[in-house]
C-alpha cells in the first residue's frame, strides 16, 4: 500500500512539474512576442512619398484626389495599406493587407517581420513599385471582386503576367493582430472583405485611374 501511495505521489508531482514547465514556456513566448519592436509608418517617409505620388499622378493623368500606399517595411500584423487624401494631405483610412509567402506555405505568417519582394514569375512574392489600378472583375476570393494591377516600374513589370490583383480574403482581419502577422498569399495585396467594400466604392466613383504604390 505504501508503495502504491508513493507511486501515485510521484506521478502527481511529475504531472505538476510538466504543467509548470509548459506554463513557463508559454509565458516566455508571450513576453518575447510582446517585446518585438512595433514600428509604425514614418511621417517624413509618408510625406515624401505623398509629394512624389502627387507629381506622378499629375504627370500621368491619374486621380489627383487620392492614392493608395502599401508599406511592406512594416510588420504584417499592423495596418499598412493607407489611403492618402491629396486634398487634405493626410491619411484618411488604413487597413490590414497581405503580402507574398515566397518559399513558405501560403495561409501562414512566416515572413510577418520582413516581406520578401520579387518581380520574378512564380516567386510568390509581392513586388514593390507603382501600379495602375485597372479594370474591375470577378474574383474567387472574399467578396468576389478584384482589380487588375499593371506594374509601372522595372520592379513590378510582371504584375499582370503574374495575375497580381487587388482583392479581398476572408482570412485577412479588420483589426490589427500584432504580434501575429497577416496571412500570406502568392503576392497579391489582399484586404479584408470590409476594407475592399470601402475601397471598391471609392474606385467605382473615380473617373480616372488610381495609383497604388507599394514600397519597403
Amino acid at each position: 500500500m505504501k508503495i502504491f501511495v508513493a507511486v501515485v505521489v510521484t506521478v502527481i508531482c511529475f504531472i505538476t512539474a510538466c504543467k509548470n514547465k509548459q506554463q513557463q514556456y508559454i509565458n516566455t513566448h508571450i513576453q518575447q512576442q510582446q517585446s518585438f519592436p512595433l514600428k509604425r509608418v514614418e511621417p517624413k517617409k509618408l510625406n515624401r512619398l505623398a509629394i512624389n505620388a502627387k507629381k506622378y499622378c499629375k504627370a500621368n493623368h491619374l486621380n489627383t484626389n487620392f492614392f493608395y500606399l502599401v508599406d511592406l517595411s512594416l510588420h504584417s500584423g499592423v495596418k499598412r495599406f493607407f489611403v492618402w487624401d491629396f486634398t487634405k494631405d493626410t491619411i484618411t483610412n488604413s487597413y490590414m493587407v497581405s503580402h507574398g509567402c515566397y518559399k513558405n506555405s501560403w495561409g501562414r505568417d512566416y515572413s510577418k517581420e520582413k516581406a520578401m519582394v520579387s518581380n520574378d514569375i512564380d516567386s510568390h512574392c509581392s513586388a514593390i513599385g507603382k501600379y495602375i489600378i485597372a479594370n474591375r472583375g470577378v474574383s474567387q476570393w472574399g467578396i468576389k471582386v478584384k482589380y487588375n494591377l499593371y506594374g509601372l516600374d522595372s520592379t513590378n513589370s510582371n504584375a499582370f503576367k503574374r495575375q497580381i490583383v487587388l482583392h479581398s480574403w476572408d482570412a485577412v482581419t479588420d483589426k490589427e493582430v500584432f504580434p501575429n502577422g497577416t496571412v500570406e498569399g502568392w503576392g497579391c495585396p489582399a484586404l479584408s472583405n470590409n476594407a475592399l467594400k470601402t475601397i471598391d466604392e471609392q474606385l467605382k466613383k473615380s473617373s480616372q485611374k488610381v495609383l497604388l504604390w507599394m514600397v519597403n
